[in-house]
Formats: structure tokens, C-alpha cells, sequence
């Protein structure tokens, strides 16, 4: 049957459609922190559907939210009032920090960054966008046109003049030697230099962590610096909290807030986690930029009914039960178990995160080489041993991404750790 599948999927779908192993699987069903295939094998989730199940699998709170609302009505658009939206809207304000907050939302995290990068462009009237090198905003022609990774960008073609800015990755390129201050001080002169010779950009559009590109991120601090130099020739900051938000880096509710010196963002971009597998996107932003627009619109299905109940249940939830201190507490001792796992590896170059987003970096043993092969063996081992993980990095998709729902507790912590373990080990 999953043969089948695959034949099937592959004569109908497009061949860029990537597929994760050399015998894909088919996901059938899913409950707490694990997942089955159609064969009936059981796995533990450490990637949820691209950091997405953010609490958990076919969580009760969640999926009773969805069903009730189904049974009244799915779908009506923007053009009617939708309370599960005015109310999510309301929460989500509060919690992003930015005043006098407006909230609009899309169907995914592409959709998000594509209403930023329209809302910063119309109220600067420039197209031009600063974004971070080895960055990922997304598969739409504009999102596209600002991502900073080439893996992910099939076109040199773009609506937007855009200009890559360093500090996105600390430990590669022509400032990784320096200290932190160093190294904050030398992508700040950087951004300076380039603002010198451009005319004013309408953004900067960053990832506080880089998802796709291998969960690798600045020094705390480094986009508060940016912010100071942004805001005295007027550009906009856009944090792109499509990975990072909701409390998954354990120390903060978002993840500019490692860069709170000067405040909030301008506008920040959510998806993924907000919906537990709905189809939830959603820009925030101050009510003179989002309402800078000049003509009308609307949202077919950016906002629904139903999956407005699902991210109030959602939110709720997450909240009510402190997945972010779970976040900090069991992430901090599975990224301390496996950085003591991958001192024994020689492939391993580095282990980094923040909470329950963390990135395993591999090499060829001896150099600093990005090793895709390595990690697509680990990938492999990992789910014969019974656990997902993900792959990404800007260097030739060379991280294991780790990622698993925000309840994961301490015992499945410890069981994911030894079976990565075992597959780290396996490279010998």
C-alpha cells in the first residue's frame, strides 16, 4: 500500500516536492508526542509536522474545539463578523508587545510574510527590503525573493530589491572568530555601510533563530543594536516568529524579545505552532502600518471559524499549563544530554538552540565541511530506531532539527536522546 502511494505521489505531485527518506512513510495517526505509519510502527515526534504540533498530537482540548465548531459552521469569510477571530485578535495583541496593535491573518507563515513585506513596502513607498543571509521566509514569489538561502530559492527573479545583511549565523563566516560584542559590533558597521549606499530600504525582515537554516542565531542583542541603527534612517523591523514563537525557546513568549533593548518589532509574522496543525498564519502590527493601505481587501479563508476555535483552544492551553517553562526546562536538559553525546562524535561541529529548538551541525570529521550525507544517514537511522528528527542548514542541508511538541516531558526527553544517540554513534 505505501509503494503504491508512493508511485501515486509521484505521478501526480511535482518532483521539487521533497520527501523525507529513502522509503518515505505515510502518517496515519498521532497522540501526544508520537506518531504511527500505515505499516502500524510507532515513532516519537521530534519535528511535528515542521515545528507545527506545537503542544501535542490530537490534543483533547484542541480537537474538541474543532469538532464543535465544525458541527456549527466552518467557513464565512472576513466580509461577516467571526468572534473566534475578534477574540484570538484581542489575545494575540496583548501577548505581542507591540501598542496599539492591529492583527491580521493569513492561512501559513508564507502568506504572513508576504502581508509584512506589502505593509512595510506601502507605508515606505520602497521596495527595497533588507534581509539576513541563510534566512527562509517562505515559497511565494515575494518570500522567495527575500530569502537568503540558496536551497530554497529557485528563482533569481523578485518583486523586491533585496540586500542580505550579516549576523544571522554566529559561528560561520568573516566574523566568527570575533568575541560576542565583537561580533555584534562589526554586523552593525556592516549594516551601516550598506545603509551608505542604498536608498532607504522599507525593512528588515529577520528570523530571531533561523528555522530552515539550521536553527542558527546571533548573539542576544544584535537586532536591538540593528533597531537603533533602523529606526534613525526610518526602516521597518519585521521579526519573522513563524519558528520561534508562542514560548518554544523556553526563555521568552517570542523570540525578539533576546533583543528587547529598543522595544518591540514594528510588525511581527506568526504561523505554524499557533494552530496545532490548523492552518493558522497572522501579521501583528502598530495601527498606522497596518492600516496604511489605501485600498480594500479581504481574506477567503484567513481566519476561519474553525481553526479560529482551534488557536483559542490552542493558546489556551499553552498557556494555562506553561509549555513555554516546559520548553526551558526539558529543552535545557535535552540540548545539555546531547551536546554531551556529540563530544564523542567527531562529526559533530556544534549543538545550538534555545528550548525545544535545537540544531545538530555535521561535518566531515576534521574539517569544517558541511556533510549532507551524514545527515541524511542519521535522519535514517533515527527513524529505524523510532524517532523523527528534521534536516536543514544553509550549507548543503547539513543540521538535524529538533523540534518536539512543547509538552514533551523528561522520560521522552531521555528516550529521544538515546536513540539519536545510537544514530550518532552508528557513523563510527
Amino acid at each position: 500500500m505505501t509503494d503504491d502511494l508512493l508511485g501515486r505521489h509521484r505521478s501526480v505531485l511535482p518532483d521539487w516536492l521533497a520527501l523525507y527518506y529513502e522509503e518515505p512513510i505515510e502518517i496515519t495517526h498521532g497522540e501526544g508526542r508520537h506518531v504511527w505509519d500505515s505499516e502500524g510502527n510507532r515513532y516519537l515526534d521530534f519535528f511535528g509536522g515542521i515545528l507545527t504540533t506545537m503542544t501535542a498530537h490530537a490534543l483533547p482540548e484542541v480537537t474538541k474545539a474543532v469538532a464543535e465548531q465544525a458541527g456549527r459552521i466552518i467557513h464565512s469569510s472576513t466580509l461577516y463578523l467571526n468572534r473566534h477571530m475578534v477574540e484570538l485578535a484581542e489575545r494575540v495583541a496583548r501577548l505581542s508587545g507591540i501598542p496599539d496593535a492591529r492583527v491580521f491573518f493569513t492561512t501559513s507563515g508564507t502568506e504572513a510574510n508576504d502581508t509584512a513585506l506589502l505593509l512595510a513596502t506601502a507605508h515606505r513607498r520602497s521596495n527595497t527590503v533588507l534581509a539576513m543571509r541563510n534566512s527562509y521566509h517562505g515559497r511565494s514569489f515575494s518570500a522567495v525573493g527575500v530569502t537568503g538561502n540558496r536551497g530554497w530559492s529557485p528563482t533569481g527573479l523578485s518583486p523586491l530589491q533585496t540586500l542580505y545583511v550579516h549576523g544571522g549565523v554566529r559561528t560561520r563566516g568573516p566574523y566568527a572568530t570575533l568575541g560576542d560584542d565583537e561580533f555584534v559590533a562589526a554586523c552593525v558597521d556592516d549594516l551601516k555601510d550598506l545603509l551608505g549606499h542604498t536608498r532607504p530600504p522599507a525593512a528588515l525582515i529577520a528570523e530571531p533563530i533561523q528555522g530552515v537554516g539550521g536553527f542558527t542565531s546571533p548573539p542576544d542583542g544584535l537586532y536591538a543594536a540593528f533597531r537603533e541603527v533602523l529606526h534613525a534612517h526610518g526602516v521597518l523591523w519585521i521579526s519573522d516568529e513563524v519558528q520561534t514563537g508562542w514560548g518554544r525557546t523556553g526563555e521568552h513568549f517570542w523570540g525578539w524579545q533576546a533583543h528587547a533593548r529598543s522595544g518591540p518589532p514594528d510588525i511581527v509574522t506568526f504561523a505554524k505552532g499557533i494552530g496545532n496543525g490548523m492552518s493558522i498564519g497572522g501579521v501583528v502590527a502598530r495601527a498606522e502600518i497596518m492600516n496604511c493601505l489605501e485600498s480594500q481587501s479581504i481574506s477567503t479563508f484567513g481566519g476561519t471559524q474553525v481553526t479560529m476555535a482551534a488557536g483559542l483552544a490552542n493558546l489556551t492551553y499553552l498557556l494555562e499549563h506553561d509549555l513555554q517553562g516546559n520548553a526551558r526546562r526539558v529543552g535545557g536538559l535535552l540540548i545539555e544530554r546531547l551536546r554531551a553525546v556529540a563530544a564523542q562524535v567527531p562529526a559533530v561541529r556544534e549543538v545550538r538552540g534555545r528550548g525545544l529548538m535545537i540544531g545538530i551541525e555535521l561535518t566531515g570529521p576534521g574539517t569544517d565541511e558541511a556533510d549532507p550525507r551524514t545527515a541524511s544517514a542519521v535522519l535514517e537511522a533515527a527513524r529505524r530506531g523510532g524517532l523523527l528528527i528534521g534536516k536543514g542548514g544553509g550549507h548543503n542541508t547539513s543540521v538535524l532539527r529538533i523540534a518536539p511538541p512543547l509538552s514533551l516531558t523528561v522520560a521522552e526527553a531521555e528516550e529521544g536522546a538515546a536513540i539519536l544517540e545510537q544514530a550518532l554513534r552508528s557513523l563510527r
